[in-house]
This record gives C-alpha cells, sequence and structure tokens, in this order.
C-alpha cells in the first residue's frame, strides 16, 4: 500500500480547489495571497485528519480511493474545461461572422435606401434603381443617339411619374424629337412638362422648345402664342427674356 505524504495530498487538494473555483475569476494580489493561506491551513487540518485515519489497512484503502477519485474528477473538470475551450471559440467564431454578414448586410441595404439629390435648386428622394435609368437614358441622349434616347426616357416617365426627375425627363424626351426633327413628337412632350409639371424649373423652357418646333414646321402663328403663353405664365425666368426678344423679329 501506498503511504500517503503531505506533500502529495496538498498538490491533490490544491489542484481540485483550482478548478473547482475557476469560474469565480482572477483574484487581485491581496485575495490571492489570502486565499492561499487559508487554503494551506485546510491542507494542514486535512494531513493531519487523513494521517489520523490511516493507522488501519481499512483507512488506508478508504483514502486510496478517496485520491483516486478526486483524481478522476480533475480529469473529467480538465476534459470539459477543454470542452468549453473549444466551444467559446465556436462562439466566438460564429459571432464574428454575424458580425460580418450584419455588417455586409446594413451596407448593401444603404445601397439601395434612397438618396436625397438636388435637381434644379429642389431635393427630392431617388433610389437606386430610378438613377440608374434616369442616368442611362441621359447618357444615350448626350452620346447623339437620340432615338434610343427618347425610347428610354419615355419608358422612364412611365415607370416613375412621381420621381424628382420625371419634370426633367420629360423635357428632354421633347429635345430627343426635336433633335431627331420628329418636331410634332417634340411639341406633345413638352406640352406634357407644362401640364403635369407646371412648377418645374424646366416648363419655361418647354414652351419655348414648343415655339421652336412651330418655328421649323412654318407654323409662326402658333409660335407666336407658344413665346406669348411663357411670357405671361413666367415672366421671370430666363426663358422669358429668350421669348421677349424672339417675339420682336417673329413676324
Amino acid at each position: 500500500m501506498k503511504t500517503l505524504t503531505k506533500s502529495r495530498i496538498a498538490a491533490l487538494f490544491l489542484a481540485f480547489a483550482a478548478a473547482s473555483s475557476a469560474h469565480a475569476g482572477i483574484l487581485d494580489d491581496d485575495e490571492a495571497r489570502k486565499a492561499i493561506i487559508d487554503l494551506r491551513a485546510k491542507v494542514d487540518n486535512m494531513v493531519r485528519e487523513m494521517n489520523a485515519r490511516i493507522d488501519t489497512k481499512a483507512d488506508k484503502t478508504q483514502s486510496l480511493e478517496f485520491i483516486n477519485q478526486n483524481e478522476r474528477t480533475l480529469a473529467e473538470i480538465a476534459s470539459l474545461r477543454g470542452q468549453i475551450e473549444v466551444l467559446a471559440n465556436e462562439i466566438a467564431n460564429v459571432q464574428k461572422r454575424q458580425r460580418e454578414l450584419y455588417a455586409d448586410l446594413d451596407a448593401r441595404i444603404k445601397k439601395l435606401e434612397p438618396r436625397e439629390v438636388t435637381i434644379d435648386g429642389q431635393t427630392a428622394e431617388v433610389d437606386v434603381s430610378e438613377q440608374k435609368s434616369y442616368d442611362a437614358a441621359m447618357a444615350l441622349f448626350k452620346g447623339g443617339d437620340y432615338a434610343a434616347a427618347a425610347a428610354a426616357l419615355s419608358e422612364f416617365v412611365r415607370r416613375y411619374p412621381a420621381s424628382g426627375y420625371a419634370a426633367n425627363a420629360q423635357y428632354w424626351l421633347g429635345n430627343a424629337y426635336y433633335a431627331a426633327r420628329d418636331y410634332k413628337k417634340a411639341i406633345a412632350a413638352q406640352r406634357d412638362v407644362v401640364a403635369n409639371y407646371g412648377d418645374s424649373a424646366k416648363a419655361p423652357d418647354a414652351l419655348l422648345n414648343i415655339a421652336s418646333s412651330y418655328t421649323e414646321l412654318k407654323d409662326k402663328k402658333s409660335a407666336r402664342k407658344a413665346l406669348q403663353d411663357l411670357v405671361a405664365k413666367y415672366p421671370d425666368s430666363a426663358a422669358a427674356q429668350a421669348a421677349t426678344d424672339r417675339l420682336k423679329t417673329l413676324k
């Protein structure tokens, strides 16, 4: 039968005490010194009690079984702590991936949210698809593909009639027709600007474009009427000044 030593019992007791109290957190220096002193006193008492009980074979057997049981318990605790560390690491990784996912999702949502833009001095909210459609149509116009631009601008107005860009799109639709020398369609498109977007900054220019289209059609009477309407409705606009100058020369 193995003889129990004070150092072996102390080592086992300290290991068990440390494992069972790991959840309590890290103590500061004063608390740690006090805890060690208390543990040493408990170990000393335990050693004295154990030495008093191992005089007989039965006591020795019982003590060894107690120690073996403690060793098994410590081994199980060590195994559980290892599993806890693995799970904690997995949880940390999952949380990190979730944060990254939420950040990416938030960035994607923000890209799809309407943005505030300034159009002819007026602010308006425009969503991403709306902006892309308008920009694509205007790119066609600026590139000189007036037929394609007219189709794209007409589709834009159909899809986004309440858009902050709707008046502009309708106006440039009239200009696309004018550039393609389809003056009748140009007049109809610009009349829609005046009728549906009368408060837009493009309305005076639309009337001026109507007058220009009538002039190209050799309809001076209708051209004069468009210019007179422009001066009457929008007297303070730059287009009204141009209309006044044209009226002086239009006979």
